[in-house]
């Protein structure tokens, strides 16, 4: 058979598939809050949340081994708590680097 056969796929613009999306809402200002504290408190290195969130939000699309120099820590373990913040909604991979989504800028300004 010589039928051809196309996929096409429609995803919003500056979003994609899988990428978790959390509104800035007061309330999801204030519950993502609370989780930032629980982490902080939980953590083996201190208080880290708001510090790598400001980062973030004053050198997007750093590369992270600057970025983990900064604060002190290794790139691998810099990262892991990134990812942490990605899961939460705060943050995005550029293609280097990173930036803040809608909910981390609100985070940060609260």
């Amino acid at each position: 058979d010589d039928t051809e056969v196309f996929r096409v796929e429609f995803h919003v613009v500056g979003q994609h598939p899988g990428r978790r999306v959390v509104e800035a809402t007061p309330d999801n200002v204030a519950s993502t809050m609370a989780k930032l504290d629980a982490m902080d408190r939980r953590s083996g290195h201190g208080p880290w949340t708001r510090r790598v969130l400001e980062l973030i939000a004053t050198n997007p699309g750093r590369v992270s081994s600057e970025l983990a120099k900064i604060v002190g820590r290794e790139r691998a373990d810099f990262k892991a708590d990134v990812r942490k913040l990605k899961a939460l909604g705060l943050t995005e991979s550029l293609e280097v680097g990173y930036r803040l989504t809608a909910l981390g800028q609100a985070i940060t300004r609260a």
